[in-house]
């Protein structure tokens, strides 16, 4: 008998959020990079807090540690809050840590991403081939921060959107 998975409303509603903000940073790339400090901010909180959410049913789902996953939580949150109460900093700051936690976030994604092999090797593949160009993605943006803030909401639409595909596929 096949074994069927449940819809996941968490993941449903990120993956929405994540193109919601997508969208905005394609409609109007010049926008102003203040509001792209707070929706980074506020996203980075809830992706925490669900992060945080999801650590017990995925130690009970693979048998592992979810100690990672928990880590990557308390740092997104902190980002988060940290982006919210310092503004002049994020937007000074926010090709670096755009850098930096797509290469973190991304290197974490492929840690976990073999639980998911059992479940569907579509996914699996897809969560690897996101999570390999999230990294290279985060190098370039390391290695060329002056191009990376030119371009900043074009890239942040492109994870963005990325990353809401990738959890509305995992919802189903």
């Amino acid at each position: 008998m096949r074994n069927m998975r449940k819809f996941n409303l968490g993941y449903f509603i990120l993956g929405l959020l994540f193109i919601f903000i997508s969208i905005i940073s394609f409609r109007d790339p010049a926008s102003n990079l203040v509001a792209l400090v707070i929706f980074f901010a506020v996203m980075a909180i809830l992706k925490g807090i669900f992060e945080i959410a999801i650590r017990r049913p995925l130690q009970n789902t693979t048998g592992g540690k979810g100690t990672f996953v928990l880590v990557m939580g308390i740092i997104d949150i902190i980002l988060g809050i940290f982006l919210l109460f310092n503004m002049s900093a994020g937007v000074l700051a926010l090709p670096i840590i755009f850098a930096i936690w797509f290469i973190i976030d991304s290197i974490g994604e492929l840690m976990i991403s073999s639980a998911f092999k059992e479940v569907s090797t579509g996914y699996y593949w897809f969560m690897v081939i996101v999570n390999i160009l999230g990294i290279i993605l985060g190098f370039i943006l390391l290695f060329n921060p002056l191009s990376a803030a030119l371009t900043l909401a074009f890239l942040v639409g492109i994870y963005f959107m990325i990353t809401g595909i990738t959890y509305l596929v995992a919802a189903f």
